[in-house]
């Protein structure tokens, strides 16, 4: 049950459809606490349920050498019919509770026309809003009118670790004509929008030693290498002062926005005060040059996740840390290779390294290529005109300015892939009192009915069988 709220907004779902969500939030399937591993596994049993509920033939766990999986298919009444398979997860980031003010992580609220609560937007509200909008579907209907399967990992906040193998795994049941990948944002609820590119990510630790152990200032202070002064130093180098990217070569695969995303990012409206009030950031520096939705979306970007340096247990003071270490993190764009990016980290720290220290650098298993919806795609034109639809005005085209395995995905089911999503910049993915607003919910539901209805007639991309 949804905690009480005395100023929720006039309805645009059923509360029974809130209330299932909130069930489904209230389960801590934070992927990354292996003392919340039971709870993933709850979690899948939980959307297995709710798919047999929805009414789908086949709704399993699928277990993987970590966290599971959820797959489902429902075949079409006609067997010609297009094959859909949609993607997303249901584990969710981690939480500290004493930074939530609204409401505890997995104590889901509705206030002010928002639910509040630890996935409510990443990814639950995303995936049940799939539900909602099939049940709108199969209301005068025995079966839908595509051929609809769920691939639903549970590992995605750690990498999708197993991801690859899930798709080698199982090639028939993945197979499809047409990906979508439920993980993504809109731009507002004011201006209809299509996602039609994704970023890719290559994020690495860097690890400095300037000792062999910590030391104490008094003896060694103007003489011993210092970890974290020679890290930080590493760090200012990553970026120069217009805010570009340091490493050798890295804007040589740089492509040009394609005509529809040039359009989308010079036509959306963008208002920087309510942007940096929806976001929750003081500023907005980058690459200098390009305006605020050019760089989420069409420019490439270095950040550093995370910094550590010296005991976070003592005082520190007479202290020099004998390591420090970082989480940097790439956002790339066409046509850059996430490969290509992490050979030239290595070739950028090699001319950085400085005698007195040593350095490790460790890249993630789990990069990502970015992605581009093939601009042609039918699917795209049938969405596009999906989303118009619900919204009432024509929608644009967008990229987002996260990652999403759509290259992967691609290439494992050789069909395009398109990104549909009910978050929002203002949900604050990953960070204290996640929240969706319900009007989203609600859009995204009409969006995807009616997207139903439009893929038949959009056809199968040459060359593949339906």
């Amino acid at each position: 049950m949804i905690l009480p709220s005395t100023a929720d907004a006039p309805g645009a779902l059923p509360a029974k459809d809130l209330a299932e969500l909130a069930e489904w939030v209230r389960i801590a399937s934070v992927s990354s606490d292996p003392e919340r591993a039971h709870d993933v596994r709850r979690s899948a049993r939980w959307l297995v349920e709710a798919l047999r509920r929805t009414g789908f033939p086949r709704a399993e766990v699928w277990e993987t050498d970590g966290l599971p999986a959820v797959y489902a298919s429902w075949p079409a009444a006609d067997p010609g019919a297009p094959v859909l398979l949609v993607y997303s997860h249901h584990d969710v980031h981690a939480v500290d509770p004493s930074e939530w003010k609204v409401t505890e992580p997995f104590s889901p609220l509705l206030r002010d026309g928002r639910l509040h609560g630890r996935g409510a937007s990443d990814a639950k509200g995303q995936i049940t809003s799939h539900l909602w909008a099939l049940r709108t579907h199969l209301a005068h209907r025995t079966a839908p009118a595509v051929t609809v399967r769920y691939l639903i990992e549970g590992e995605e906040e750690v990498g999708s670790v197993h991801m690859a193998d899930l798709l080698a795994e199982h090639p028939e049941e993945v197979d499809a004509d047409v990906v979508m990948v439920s993980d993504s944002m809109l731009w507002s609820l004011e201006e209809p929008t299509v996602c039609a590119a994704v970023r890719g990510s290559v994020t690495a630790s860097l690890t400095v030693r300037g000792a062999e152990r910590d030391l104490h200032s008094g003896a060694v202070s103007g003489a011993a290498a210092n970890a974290a002064v020679e890290l930080c130093r590493l760090v200012d180098l990553l970026g120069d002062a217009s805010g570009r990217v340091t490493l050798p070569g890295f804007y040589d695969a740089v492509a040009a926005p394609a005509p529809d995303l040039r359009a989308g990012a010079d036509g959306v409206r963008f208002d920087l005060t309510d942007w940096q009030a929806e976001t929750g950031t003081f500023g907005a520096p980058g690459e200098a040059g390009f305006t605020v939705p050019e760089r989420l979306w069409a420019r490439p970007s270095a950040e550093v996740a995370r910094l550590s340096a010296g005991r976070t247990d003592a005082p520190a003071l007479g202290l020099i840390p004998a390591e420090a270490s970082a989480d940097v993190l790439f956002r790339l764009v066409p046509d850059q290779r996430a490969d290509q990016v992490a050979d030239q980290l290595r070739v950028w720290l090699d001319r950085h390294r400085r005698p007195g220290f040593t350095y490790d650098l460790e890249i993630s298993s789990t990069i990502s290529d970015p992605y581009r919806t093939p601009p042609d795609a039918p699917a795209l034109r049938a969405l596009t005109r999906a989303v118009s639809h619900a919204y009432g005005a024509p929608a644009r085209h967008i990229g987002n300015g996260g990652a999403a395995p759509g290259a992967q995905l691609a290439g494992a089911c050789d069909a395009p892939v398109l990104f549909f999503g009910t978050g929002l910049p203002g949900d604050r993915w990953h960070g204290p009192d996640e929240r969706v607003e319900v009007r989203a919910l609600r859009l995204g539901v009409s969006a995807l009915a009616r997207f139903f209805d439009e893929l038949p007639a959009a056809g199968t991309p040459a060359g593949r069988k339906a």
